[in-house]
């Protein structure tokens, strides 16, 4: 035999599409050829499968060798095509069976020695082999990813020489067992938190909607402390979710050994991460904060100190629920459902409106002109957290601690769920019409009220949809005035704003 066929799977975002490698060997000037638009870490694999199988005993074939990655217009990186191209070479020379190749993927990097090594993307590359119906064969590095796909069949090599006595029958490898890890809680707690019963309550209603968040308040009230115990506040993910958040951050190449499965993740980039750290960005794209935040949270402290452009960013896919990354030679789409939390100060000094507070009306609005206004619509909610007043630390009583309130949020998204299979956060205009009604008395005196502040019809939308998880979280079945007073209360930015105009005039 002198063609042989392998099957591999690439890496483009969280997709891993078939690659079938075929390998002909030719009468010719010993030579080994590497076509299908490959990456020079791909074209290096010449070396290292070379050396491998001569360090393990194999026979590197003394004729022309030529290697084709299909499909040719599939753009090609990485060290994971090592293993398919060492076996296919194999093959083609008859150092061992290939009767049964189109069963099993192959997925690995090769060392000098042969031992393999694990790569990036496991997990896509799992799902598909087990959507083919083919063993996945990768290396031990990687079995911790394998294990978490449940319906996969794939199977754990430490060297070549291990997939070579396997595939003749000479040995078994280990199999991938589904074994995801337990549910870990955050350690962080809200009864930790000493007063702010307001932003406590914005807390629950923000993680029973799923609702974006805006803190605004003073250094040192608490904004930070929150904004980490909502997390612990959020129900668990479910397998579904769990597997893509696993994928994504496998496709990022971070470790998944001591991650919490069915946690829900939490991102907080600091404040000088660039636009592409946060959306993505590469030559082919890799994923950005807002995907490794995908069915959790993105916290973004000091808000203002982001540059305009980066928050610019997030806008669409704060709506949308996915970023699409367009490069020359690959166009990937990352999912991004992420609740947004922010926290900021209310000016350069940090204070606002007492005796400290050394900025000028003009300078606080040069601060605050930092956020657009259409990324300011995006948050649903926006918060004081003001200064604790005077014997509050001293008297301090224990608050309500996160399970508490857990339980609450877990029953209101049971109904939303019910209701409109989507928690009130991800609501529709449609189905805001339709599951966020209120009396036409109500209509007008919102409508009269969301002119005076100069909202948008976007900010009656998102009222609607905070007055609507109230609603939920007091039982009630229609949204009341109470419902929407309170979650008008919640327009902190709004009124901070109008109060600095005013000043001015």
């Amino acid at each position: 035999m002198s063609l042989s066929v392998t099957y591999t799977r690439a890496a483009i975002g969280v997709e891993a599409p078939l690659v079938t490698v075929e390998v002909h060997l030719s009468n010719g000037l010993p030579a080994l050829t590497l076509v299908g638009l490959p990456e020079t870490t791909v074209k290096e694999a010449r070396e290292r499968v070379r050396s491998a199988l001569i360090n393990c005993g194999f026979t590197f074939p003394a004729r022309r060798i030529t290697v084709n990655l299909a499909p040719a217009d599939l753009p090609k990186e990485g060290g994971r095509y090592d293993l398919p191209i060492a076996i296919a070479i194999l093959a083609a020379s008859e150092q061992i069976c290939g009767e049964k190749l189109g069963q099993y993927e192959l997925l690995g990097e090769l060392a000098l020695t042969g031992a393999l090594r694990g790569v990036q993307a496991a997990i896509p590359a799992a799902m598909a082999a087990a959507e083919a119906k083919r063993t996945l064969i990768l290396s031990t590095d990687n079995g911790h990813e394998a294990s978490l796909v449940k319906h996969a069949h794939s199977r754990l090599a430490n060297s070549l020489l291990d997939v070579c006595a396997y595939l003749n029958g000479q040995a078994d490898l280990q199999q991938a067992r589904y074994a995801p890890t337990d549910i870990i809680m955050p350690a962080e707690d809200l009864s930790e938190v000493i007063g702010q019963q307001q932003a406590k309550r914005a807390l629950e209603i923000a993680a029973a909607g799923g609702h974006n968040l805006l803190l605004i308040g003073p250094p040192g009230t608490g904004k930070t402390m929150l904004a980490t115990r909502l997390a612990g506040l959020l129900p668990p993910l479910s397998d579904r979710e769990a597997l893509e958040s696993a994928a994504i951050a496998s496709v990022a190449g971070s470790s998944l050994a001591d991650h919490p499965w069915r946690q829900r993740p939490f991102r907080a980039p600091h404040h000088t991460s660039s636009r592409y750290a946060l959306v993505g960005g590469g030559t082919l794209p890799k994923p950005g904060e807002i995907s490794l935040a995908h069915n959790g949270v993105l916290f973004l402290d000091e808000l203002p100190e982001f540059e305009r452009r980066t928050l610019d960013a997030l806008r669409e896919p704060v709506e949308s629920g996915s970023i699409s990354l367009s490069r020359a030679k690959a166009k990937v789409i990352y999912p991004a459902r992420f609740q947004l939390v922010a926290a900021m100060n209310p000016s350069p000094t940090g204070q606002h409106g007492v005796k400290h507070n050394r900025s000028t009306p003009q300078q606080t609005l040069r601060y605050l002109s930092r956020l657009s206004g259409p990324f300011l619509d995006r948050f649903d909610l926006s918060l004081e957290v003001p200064l604790l007043p005077p014997g509050t630390l001293s008297q301090a009583s224990v608050s309500e601690s996160s399970a508490t309130v857990r339980q609450r949020v877990l029953a209101a998204r049971n109904v939303q769920l019910t209701r409109a299979r989507a928690i009130n956060g991800k609501l529709t205009p449609g189905d805001i019409r339709r599951f966020c009604e209120i009396s036409k008395e109500d209509a007008s005196w919102l409508e009269e009220v969301l002119n005076q502040l100069g909202l948008s019809v976007r900010a009656w939308q998102r009222i609607l949809k905070v007055a609507r998880t109230i609603a939920d979280l007091a039982e009630k079945e229609s949204i009341k005035r109470e419902h929407l007073l309170e979650a008008l209360s919640y327009r902190a930015m709004d009124r901070l704003l109008v109060h600095l105009l005013n000043s001015l005039e």
